[in-house]
């Protein structure tokens, strides 16, 4: 375990841009934790993170938890936290443990700059829309999809304000998408799929490229993702686009 590169305040702008991003349905803050809540699938629109990686101490890790597990109690929901695998969370991660929560998958945080994102690919970018059309949402509940997963995500990534969604289309069919958020001084990527028949064409570089394009016209540089640890054709591209990882995080969930 080792911690972030990222400054304390790159850390901040980064977890209040991915919850831009996703749009949960509604969000607190609460001594410097983002409290998400939303009715959707998606794991960073319904689990509390913290908006710095600094240490906690026995006492305040448990009377943290406590508060946190009472704000989504009376929401209905259950507490989920994403914590990064920096050693600052030792002591919270233990407390959690003996409640009876357990982590999942881990996930990488990576970042990049657009200019390299751009240069991924010699073929021509996506299309870009300021809307989500019946074809780029029909891609994520298709073959090879969880349609519940998939029809929440569409519904999450539609509802932020000012993103972007790329296209790679065959005829009428949309065969890749993404989606591209742009607050808090960061690009960020988010939901890729490329339909299963026409994977190994470098059409998920085309829709990094064209969301990389459209970063650039806004000016803006720095772009994050956070893609799956295990991910092995994902991690490889994102890699050529000049991603970096900077963190892993993984969610806790209780068991029983």
């Amino acid at each position: 375990m080792t911690s972030s590169p990222l400054s304390t305040l790159d850390i901040e702008t980064l977890e209040r841009a991915t919850l831009a991003a996703v749009a949960p349905e509604t969000l607190e803050e609460l001594d410097g934790w983002l409290l998400p809540c939303s009715s959707g699938t998606i794991s960073r629109a319904t689990s509390a993170v913290p908006l710095a990686h600094t240490p906690f101490d026995a006492v305040t890790a448990h009377s943290l938890i406590d508060r946190i597990e009472a704000r989504y109690q009376a929401r209905g929901l259950p507490a989920v936290f994403r914590l990064a695998d920096s050693d600052c969370f030792d002591m919270l991660r233990a407390q959690l443990s003996l409640r009876g929560y357990a982590s999942g998958r881990a996930v990488w945080v990576q970042v990049g700059s657009a200019s390299a994102m751009r240069a991924v690919t010699c073929l021509a970018p996506a299309d870009i829309s300021t809307a989500p059309d019946a074809a780029w949402a029909a891609l994520f509940v298709g073959e090879g999809f969880d349609p519940a997963e998939g029809a929440s995500r569409v519904r999450s990534l539609s509802r932020a304000s000012g993103s972007l969604y790329a296209s790679v289309r065959e005829h009428v069919q949309t065969v890749a998408a993404g989606a591209g958020a742009f607050s808090h001084g960061w690009a960020s990527v988010h939901g890729m799929r490329t339909h299963p028949a026409y994977r190994g064409q470098g059409l998920a570089g085309r829709v990094l490229a064209g969301l990389a394009a459209a970063a650039v016209q806004k000016g803006i540089e720095r772009v994050f993702l956070q893609v799956e640890d295990g991910n092995d054709a994902a991690l490889a591209l994102y890699r050529r686009a000049g991603f970096m990882p900077v963190w892993r995080y993984a969610y806790w969930r209780r068991l029983v």
